[in-house]
């Protein structure tokens, strides 16, 4: 039998551990798997797929949300050694148009409401397999295992696939132009999963949440690969608003979100004391949570706590801050993470007040996703911990990073010059990303190399920065972009978070919590010149933002601002928002144009 250095192999071993062990579950778990079960379940979707002539070198796609069902049909998927990879939901059918015509596939699964938008997408589609309900024209998951042939060789089958086979392909989300379809093999996936363990520990057993798309590759990874490799239980998210629920539900040993998620959690508590009314309570959380940022400010600037200062703190803790981390379902982490982009150090440092250290991560999908990391008790906020332990780095004459080692893609699908311009033929791949390296090998992400702003004096600045600095002064800023290339000053457009504006409406009782209605509050535009204010404190002169315009609007996932991971596209909003912008910097304060506070 094969190593467990390829998926379906490392499956196999993790199911025969305990096969009456839940593998994965709903919120409640009213809806779960066991292992036995699951492997089961793989076994008759690797033998349908085959009926249909799925094997090594094919292409399976999934459409559908975070659900239960996804597990065994992905992972039945590898076992016939096709590459099988999710897509956005939210992809219109000329993006499915490009991804399904580079990837190749001739066979989708997906969620019954998704099979229009992929008919219309133009690509002939061998097998569509609805997944939730019956569509004239396509198949059932029921149908599908049905074709399943006696004779199917399962065992032999997953056994012949290579460390050399595409186990996913990635697609980039790109902030311009087609995304690039990043082809992840078995042995960068086994890479991944091993290094990333050895330093922050996964176990039979560990409890998570699945709650980022599964295109996602950090939900790939921290959660599909990093279960098969390891066996932790999953607990399915199907939309974000139900991720408090979870939480509290499942009470997570190994987590992980975005920037943008912690941040509404520490909006989420703060709000939560705002609204106390009983006045002893109240009065028990400000002192809490003033010890917490004690600590906190502590962290940030790198000096311990006293030994009154430390008492204090248990104290809080057993009064106050353990209760809540209990509340909030974080009580029981064994560690917990921030990737896919900068978080502010200030969101940091409150987790730490709290009792819940976070080790910032960095990567990206031509690198299998997670790059550096270093446990809670080694990390070092404002940075991204360390290298993963088998991989080299150096860095170029320009400060961009290159990386070489076994996470390194194998190429971009279909996209040779594309391929060659990243990767050269040393292995070195270029990350696009600035980044600097202490003398104990720690790193810290300063911006992309194509992002950073030269103004019209000359000076280097990273927007990310300004942008992280800007927004954890305020949680009523969903979305940041600063402008000042080549220009005399810095200047911002903003955009409201949706869910914190629509507590905002209710709690000032304006008439809608419309973007257009919070947009002209002039109480509301006032709190944001004080944050904008308050951040520009801690960034340097020539950093700051000088003026802002807050947008009527706001900007969804995959839209024409924001990838579907939220990052900014900005030549298309420098483009959409052009006369918003000239407006900002004309000699005299023009309409919906704003200076931060000055009191």
């Amino acid at each position: 039998m094969n190593e467990p250095n390829m998926s379906p192999a490392a499956f196999q071993a993790t199911a025969a551990i305990d096969p009456s062990a839940v593998a994965v579950r709903n919120i409640g778990g009213t809806q779960s798997l066991t292992w036995g079960e699951y492997a089961a379940q793989v076994r008759e979707v690797a033998a349908g797929l085959a009926a249909l002539g799925v094997g090594r070198g094919d292409t399976v796609a999934f459409m559908m949300g975070n659900r239960v069902e996804f597990y065994p049909l992905e992972v039945g998927a590898q076992h016939t050694g096709a590459t099988s990879f999710s897509v956005y939901n939210t992809l219109s059918p000329e993006q499915l148009h490009y991804v399904f015509t580079n990837a190749g596939n001739k066979v989708v699964i997906c969620e019954a409401q998704y099979v229009d938008t992929i008919r219309a997408s133009g690509v002939p589609m061998h097998t569509i397999v609805a997944l939730d309900a019956a569509v004239p024209g396509t198949m059932t998951v029921a149908q599908l295992k049905q074709l399943g042939r006696s004779d199917f060789d399962f065992d032999a089958t997953w056994q012949a696939i290579t460390g050399a086979d595409i186990v996913t392909l990635c697609y980039t989300s790109g902030t311009t132009g087609n995304p690039k379809g990043v082809e992840i093999s078995h042995a960068n996936l086994a890479f991944e999963c091993r290094a990333y363990a050895s330093v922050m520990p996964v176990e039979f057993g560990d409890r998570i949440t699945s709650f980022l798309p599964t295109a996602h590759m950090a939900d790939r990874v921290t959660n599909l690969y990093l279960h098969q490799y390891f066996g932790t239980q999953i607990t399915v998210v199907p939309d974000r608003t139900q991720l408090p629920a979870a939480l509290a539900d499942v009470h997570p040993t190994i987590w992980g979100a975005v920037p943008r998620v912690w941040e509404k959690l520490k909006a989420a508590v703060e709000n939560s004391v705002a609204a106390e009314t009983d006045p002893a309570r109240r009065a028990g959380l400000d002192w809490a949570l003033g010890v917490a940022a004690r600590k906190a400010q502590a962290q940030l600037a790198g000096v311990a706590l006293d030994d009154t200062q430390a008492a204090e703190w248990e104290r809080a803790d057993a009064a106050v801050l353990g209760p809540l981390r209990a509340k909030l379902g974080l009580d029981q982490l064994k560690w917990a993470l921030s990737g896919a982009a900068p978080i502010p150090p200030e969101t940091l440092g409150f987790f730490y007040g709290l009792g819940i250290p976070i080790s910032e991560v960095w990567g990206m999908s031509e690198l299998t996703c997670i790059v550096s990391v270093s446990p809670p008790e080694q990390a070092r906020l404002g940075t991204v911990g360390r290298l993963l332990p088998g991989l080299e780095s150096k860095i170029g004459d320009d400060g961009e990073y290159f990386v070489r080692g076994p996470l390194v893609m194998r190429e971009y699908r279909r996209e040779p010059e594309k391929t060659a311009a990243a990767l050269d033929p040393d292995g070195w791949l270029a990350t696009g990303d600035i980044i600097t390296e202490d003398p104990d090998g720690y790193l810290r992400v300063i911006d992309r190399k194509k992002e950073l702003i030269i103004n019209s004096a000359g000076k280097n600045m990273s927007p990310a920065n300004i942008e992280n600095t800007i927004k954890a002064a305020t949680p009523l800023i969903g979305a940041l972009a600063t402008i000042g290339d080549n220009r005399p000053y810095n200047t911002a457009l903003i955009v409201l978070d949706a869910e914190t504006a629509t507590a905002y409406a209710a709690r000032h009782h304006l008439p809608d919590a419309t973007a257009p209605t919070l947009a002209a509050d002039k109480n509301l535009l006032a709190d944001i010149a004080r944050g904008i204010a308050a951040g520009n404190a801690k960034l340097s002169r020539v950093e700051q933002i000088k003026r802002f315009t807050v947008l009527p609007t706001f900007w969804e996932p995959g839209g024409d601002e924001v990838t579907l991971t939220m990052k900014l596209r900005r030549k298309p909003i420098a483009a959409k928002y052009a006369d918003h912008i000239e407006r900002m910097y004309q000699p005299t304060l023009a309409e919906g144009v704003h200076e931060p506070a000055t009191d």
